[in-house]
């Protein structure tokens, strides 16, 4: 609640600052003091409770997995702002409206992650979709951003209408929009309730861009501005994976049987659609954008098995996947060529920052010692014990290999091809990335250390 509360106060600040300061430092340090105050006031309600009593039961419930995944928000959100706020300022005028946007965001990330009722899952994804119609739409000079813009509302849209055709299904059926009273599968479900519930996962889908509802993700992802296409392919995708989560795992945990091939044929066509065609793009944008699809295909392992190893993993894969890729699109952003051929010769001309590109890939591939590694193999090993589909396991390991050809063409890139590819980079900036770096290796090698807050 305290996360919830502090976001939403936040955002509203923000858009008080434009007017306030004039100054873009100043609103860049107001808005990173803000996330800190949110890390800050989350870890208190996880030790000593909420600050704010407000009467949410049956709407939302504020659990220690909830609250632990809200950390995970933060702080990538933090590493967000210290490595790409500056580069905001490239993007348009409206400096503090973006940082506004992204704390209602925020907003929407807790409520998607807590709640227990039908109509806070539908808003929290609302609140979190809509400012990212905005933020995509904001290169408003360049019409490959218009463009994304518009094909992301209309699709966003026909989804949302399939949420709440399933959403009205669902409560014609049990009377109820609270998950957790539903007890869908206590008895044989009826028509409207297997209709619902077939809706709720192609528009959740949609929103996590798992095939066959992927489709808008390339040109959306290459048509925003990187500084934001990097928040979209994060820390939104993992928010909405954890709704996702809890929605099958509360309304429809007793159909676990029923619909858990379904999961695994989506889990599977997203990881083969998702790797084979990132093979062949010739922008590491998009590429990028093609390796997010095949990422949401390793996390759809989690709701196929949905058992300790999963509620881990998907939280270590929030980590991981979110940490790398924000400091990828970093450097991307402040790259002169998307293009592969882009990076030719970048160990030569910034040794420090190639190091840090090849750890962070490193990770995303699922290289032993990185984050990536060890979020992947948790999410293997939720499946494997559950005994079931075990050609999804090698199925997936071999798409992980597949992964690795096209992650590793931009070390290739770097380290053994002759280029001059320029990049704006500071000393703070690399330092800031080192740091990243650093946390990937840690989490990769000692990841008890993070889980160890989920159940002290």
């Amino acid at each position: 609640m305290n996360a919830l509360i502090i976001s939403a106060v936040f955002g509203v600040i923000m858009m008080f600052s434009g007017i306030l300061l004039k100054n873009k430092g100043s609103i860049r340090a107001v808005a990173i003091a803000g996330v800190l105050l949110l890390l800050a006031a989350n870890i208190a309600e996880m030790c000593s409770g909420p600050l704010f009593h407000i009467p949410v039961e049956g709407m939302l419930r504020f659990e220690r997995f909830s609250l632990f995944f809200n950390n995970i928000v933060f702080v990538c959100t933090l590493v967000y702002f210290l490595l790409t706020a500056r580069d905001m300022e490239k993007v348009g005028a409206d400096y503090a409206e973006y940082f506004a946007l992204i704390f209602f965001i925020l907003a929407g990330t807790v409520m998607v992650a807590s709640f227990t009722s039908l109509l806070i899952l539908f808003l929290g994804i609302e609140i979190i979709s809509i400012p990212l119609y905005i933020l995509t739409g904001s290169d408003k000079k360049n019409l490959r951003s218009n463009e994304a813009s518009l094909k992301y509302f209309l699709m966003g849209a026909f989804s949302t209408g399939l949420m709440l055709m399933g959403i009205a299904l669902i409560y014609g059926s049990t009377g109820t929009f609270n998950t957790t009273l539903m007890s869908i599968g206590t008895k044989t479900p009826d028509l409207p309730a297997v209709a619902g519930m077939l809706l709720l996962l192609f528009s959740m889908s949609f929103k996590v861009s798992a095939a066959p509802f992927h489709f808008w993700t390339p040109d959306v992802y290459d048509g925003a501005p990187t500084v934001f296409t990097s928040i979209m392919a994060t820390i939104v995708k993992v928010s909405v994976f954890i709704g996702f989560i809890r929605l099958f795992q509360d309304a429809f945990g007793h159909l676990h049987n029923t619909w858990q091939l379904w999961v695994a044929v989506v889990a599977a066509l997203t990881l083969l659609i998702g790797n084979i065609t990132a093979v062949f793009q010739q922008s590491v944008k998009r590429m990028l954008a093609y390796s997010s699809i095949s990422q949401a295909g390793f996390m759809l392992l989690a709701l196929f098995a949905m058992n300790s190893n999963a509620k881990e993993g998907i939280l270590l894969y929030s980590l991981a996947y979110s940490l790398a890729s924000i400091a990828i699109f970093a450097v991307l952003v402040r790259m002169a060529d998307y293009s592969f051929e882009g990076f030719n010769g970048l160990a030569r001309q910034q040794p420090l920052v190639a190091a840090v590109t090849t750890i962070c890939i490193l990770s995303l591939a699922g290289i032993p010692l990185t984050a990536g590694f060890i979020s992947k193999f948790y999410m293997l090993s939720a499946v494997m014990l559950t005994g079931k589909y075990l050609w999804l396991v090698i199925f997936a390991v071999v798409m992980a290999a597949v992964s690795a050809y096209y992650y590793f063409r931009v070390i290739q890139a770097m380290y053994f091809k002759d280029g001059n590819a320029t990049i704006e980079a500071g000393t703070g900036f690399k330092v800031l990335l080192v740091v990243v770096a650093v946390l990937i290796i840690l989490v990769g090698t000692f990841p008890s250390s993070i889980l160890y807050w989920l159940y002290f």
